[in-house]
Order: C-alpha cells, then sequence, then structure tokens
C-alpha cells in the first residue's frame, strides 16, 4: 500500500519529543537580552516554578546552555576530585557514558555492568559498596532512555543517604515524569535536559544538587562551574550567556506542567505506558526491559519482523519512532510517552497495526487500539 504523508513528520521518539503549540509560540517571540531587568524577573520566576515542580525550596541548582550530557559532565567536575572512587551502573548507552565521563576526569571509575534491559538490584549496589568503602559517588540513571529501564534511585538512596557517598543521577528522561523528591530520597545531584518532558528543543540542561553535594563543590570546571553559576543565577543572571529563548520557553512548559500538577502527570504517563505496551502485546510484541520506565516503551518487533524495517514503513506514514542504541541497536524500537496525550498514542499503535500489516503479519485491525483504550479508560 502507498502511504501519502501530506501533513509531515509526527515525532515518537524519546527526545527530542513533540513541541506543544504554547510552548512553540513562546520560542517564536523576538529575541530579549540578557543582562536587563525583563530577562532577571523571567529568570528569577523560572527557578519558582521549577522549586515547585521538585516540591523543593533549596537554591541549590543551575540551568547551563548544553544538552543533557553537559551537565553530566558538569557532576563528574564540580562533586569529585581526580583520583575519587565512583561506581557507575552501566546497563545501556547513558551508563556507558556515565562511566567515560568518570575516566575522562580522572576518576576511578568501577562499572557495575548489568545486562542492557535489566535493573540493577540495590544489593548489589551495597555490596560494591562494601567491598570499596572509599567509594565516593554512584553514578546511574533513573530512567536508562536506551533501553527503557528503571533503576530505583529511591532504594539505593537508603543505601547511600546517611554515608560519605554522593548518589549523582541522570533523570533526563524521568525529571518532569515521575514526581521525584531529592531530600526524601537521599539523592544528591539530579541531571536533566530539556528536550524530554520539558517539551523544549534541545540545548538546555538542569542540575540541582542536595546540601551533601554542595559541601564537595570544587573549583575544577570553567564554564561548567556549579560554584560560580549559582551564585548568579539565585540572582536571576548567570555568569556566561544563556539560552535565553529556552529559559523563556521552559517557564511557560513549567506552568503547564504545574497546571496539571506533577502527582497527575505521573499517572497519566503510568497509565499511558501501561495501555501502549498491552497494547503491543495484543499485537506480537515483547516488552524490552523487565522493569520498564513510563517514560517511554522500549519494545521487541512479532517474531520474524525487523525493527527497523517496521520503524521504516512507520516512517513512510510519517511517524517516527526511535531505535535501540549500542548492544540493542537494530533489536528493538522506542516510542516516547513524554509531552504525548492520551490520543496521540491511539495514532501511533494504529500505524504500527498498519506497518505490521504491510510486513506481512496476520493482522486484526482494532485489537491493539480496543486494548490500549480499555486500559486507559478503566
Amino acid at each position: 500500500m502507498k502511504f501519502y504523508n501530506f501533513k509531515g513528520e509526527r515525532v515518537f521518539t524519546p527526545g527530542p519529543v513533540e513541541i506543544p503549540d504554547r510552548i512553540r509560540e513562546a520560542l517564536s517571540k523576538q529575541i530579549i537580552h540578557h543582562r536587563t531587568k525583563e530577562f532577571t524577573e523571567a529568570f528569577l520566576k523560572t527557578r519558582e516554578l521549577f522549586k515547585k515542580l521538585i516540591s523543593n525550596p533549596s537554591e541549590n541548582f543551575v540551568f547551563f546552555a548544553s544538552s543533557g550530557t553537559g551537565a553530566m559532565e558538569a557532576s563528574v567536575q564540580n562533586f569529585f576530585k581526580a583520583g575519587d572512587k565512583v561506581v557507575a551502573v552501566v546497563g545501556g548507552k547513558f551508563g556507558e557514558r556515565w562511566a567515560e565521563l568518570g575516566r575522562c576526569w580522572g576518576l576511578d571509575v568501577i562499572e557495575l555492568s548489568i545486562e542492557w534491559g535489566k535493573s540493577v538490584d540495590p544489593e548489589a549496589v551495597e555490596d560494591v559498596i562494601k567491598k570499596h568503602p572509599d567509594v565516593k559517588g554512584i553514578l546511574l540513571q533513573m530512567s536508562e532512555s536506551s533501553t527503557g529501564a528503571y533503576h530505583d534511585v529511591k532504594a539505593i538512596g537508603e543505601i547511600t543517604k546517611n554515608k560519605d557517598i554522593l548518589l549523582v543521577v541522570d533523570a533526563i528522561t524521568a525529571l518532569g515524569v515521575y514526581n521525584i523528591k531529592p531530600y526524601e530520597w537521599g539523592i544528591d545531584v539530579i541531571v536533566g535536559g530539556s528536550q524530554k518532558a520539558f517539551m523544549l528543543p534541545p540545548g538546555l540542561s538542569i542540575l540541582w544538587f542536595s546540601e551533601k553535594a554542595e559541601r564537595k563543590l570544587n573549583n575544577r570546571a570553567y564554564y561548567f562551574s556549579v560554584k560560580k553559576e549559582v551564585e548568579k543565577q539565585k540572582e536571576g543572571q548567570t555568569a556566561y550567556t544563556p539560552a535565553i529563548t529556552l529559559i523563556l520557553a521552559l517557564k511557560e512548559a513549567l506552568e503547564i506542567m504545574l497546571e496539571v500538577g506533577i502527582e497527575e502527570l505521573e499517572r497519566k504517563y503510568s497509565k499511558m505506558a501501561e495501555g501502549v505496551r498491552r497494547a503491543l502485546e495484543e499485537l506480537g510484541c515483547k516488552v524490552f526491559p523487565e522493569n520498564p520506565v513510563i517514560s517511554l516503551t522500549a519494545a521487541l518487533p512479532p517474531v520474524g519482523i525487523e525493527a527497523d524495517k517496521l520503524r521504516k514503513v512507520l516512517l513512510s506514514m510519517g511517524i517516527r519512532l526511535a531505535g535501540g542504541q549500542g548492544k540493542v541497536k537494530g533489536k528493538i524500537f522506542r516510542i516516547s510517552h513524554m509531552g504525548m496525550d492520551y490520543l496521540d498514542m491511539v495514532q501511533a499503535i494504529s500505524s504500527i497495526e498498519l506497518a505490521l500489516k504491510e510486513l506481512g503479519k496476520k493482522i486484526q485491525f482494532g485489537k491493539g487500539v480496543g486494548t490500549y483504550l480499555n486500559v486507559i479508560y478503566s
């Protein structure tokens, strides 16, 4: 069947995600100068909104003009010194990135490797700490988006919170999805990125840190200096030229998210994730991770169908899904829930039904969609 796409591409990838009209309108406005009262007021308002998102009054957070990886690097630079021993949980592409960043900045990295698609056992983390009592940090993802696996940072925080160990969490595909409570959970550093649940273009990262982490701050970084930036940003300015338009659009994004409420957002994403996974299973797919996140779904296609061929057919319809990375490249496909509404997933699932039919699988049209709708309506 020939698919005609006159409306352009719809993006169902786990970053960048589609941008709502209200945020696109904010992005389209004329630029303002950052060394002005106008920017300062907007920036301070944005900071207040972010504090509400994580239900935390602390001023210990900064925005960088970078992708999320920039804030990951800043975490390594600012809170550890060369020779410090850290544990990097490696169960996906971004766990590998923690290990690479640590070595780049002279840390003594112990890799706690797990099978891709698996979640780290908190007891395994505790065992490594017992074997290496001089460990200074645990680096891991809350949402390993390359595989769709969830790591229980709350349970790991219970292990580290009363120790001289910093729990550093890449929450790039978790912040704005889960109701994260850093103080209660024992998280010391949180990293976020603009192009995920914040529904913005790439180019803005977020780094939040605890009082315990504050005591570890050093001066190893220049552009990514947390110490330098946090003092400026508390006053509504930045040490260097900020991503002005993205910050102004983040203000709009946070207002949208807080209008819904983070508890309700988490509930929506949970329901959406359950519906999508049940629908895909009805269509012969298999959810890939054993303990999946709610920000996206990663799945294996039905037996006999290649993931990348499925994605190619979908793209011909104007539907872009993400593929696998690293060890699961070409094996899985990934559908983002971030920034999506319930009905967006109806389009994604119905398109997958059509694509599977096109690839020769016997499909009862509506079976996946019906399953999904029954879940979200329950």
